[in-house]
């Protein structure tokens, strides 16, 4: 083929797809991305139930797998023409997503870490099963957006009742440990504890945007 040919045929390819782009399919996006979370968070089960030296490495595997998502999905949703969703939430939800990995990841390693060196304890592995069983009903709602958006609504119902628990857990763990005379340890054990809390809270944000998504969609 000239080279002449060749350039005509790629201009008719780009004018092609300016008139007529590509759709990403962002409800298969959203339902692939809230599914590593969701392996993320039984990582993190795993590991506050062994404090396994192979657990940590799966965590740092699938934080490395979660940035490369969530930068391929916001790459796809900055170039799409149309969504079948609003764009904002959108990415509340791509980044919010990641950020429940990066909690899992930044908890992990804060506890491996020389200046805490931390082992579970019975407080982190309750409240680690209930982020997980929260990230599970997000994962299953996200889901279901495509086909049967209006069941959402229960699957955000349970994630929101696995944060409150997640809460109670937190403060009942936080005035059992200030009863101790070991004020390091206080510190130490709080810091991890603040941490979980911090994954719910993002856990909450992305229940939230998932709630807004159903409405919007219903």
């Amino acid at each position: 083929m000239s080279d002449v040919s060749t350039e005509a045929s790629s201009f008719t390819r780009r004018l092609l797809q300016r008139v007529f782009p590509t759709t990403t399919d962002f409800f298969a996006l959203l339902a692939e991305q809230s599914a590593h979370v969701n392996g993320a968070a039984g990582l993190l089960v795993e590991y506050m139930g062994s404090d396994s030296s192979q657990a940590t490495k799966k965590i740092g595997d699938a934080g490395r797998e979660g940035d490369r998502q969530k930068i391929r999905n916001l790459t796809l949703l900055n170039e799409a023409f149309s969504t079948p969703i609003d764009r904002e939430d959108l990415h509340r939800a791509f980044i919010n997503l990641d950020e429940i990995i990066n909690s899992c990841q930044s908890i992990v390693v804060e506890m491996d870490s020389e200046l805490l060196a931390l082992k579970p304890d019975k407080a982190c592995l309750e409240m680690a099963v209930y982020l997980k069983a929260g990230v599970e009903a997000v994962a299953a709602g996200y889901g279901r957006l495509a086909k049967e958006p209006q069941a959402g609504r229960a699957d955000a119902e349970k994630a929101d009742q696995a944060v409150k628990s997640l809460t109670r857990t937190l403060r009942r763990a936080l005035a059992e440990l200030f009863q101790d005379n070991d004020f390091q340890n206080i510190f130490r054990r709080k810091e991890i504890y603040t941490q979980l809390s911090r994954a719910g809270d993002r856990l909450n944000i992305c229940n939230s945007t998932l709630l807004d998504i159903v409405v919007k969609l219903c």
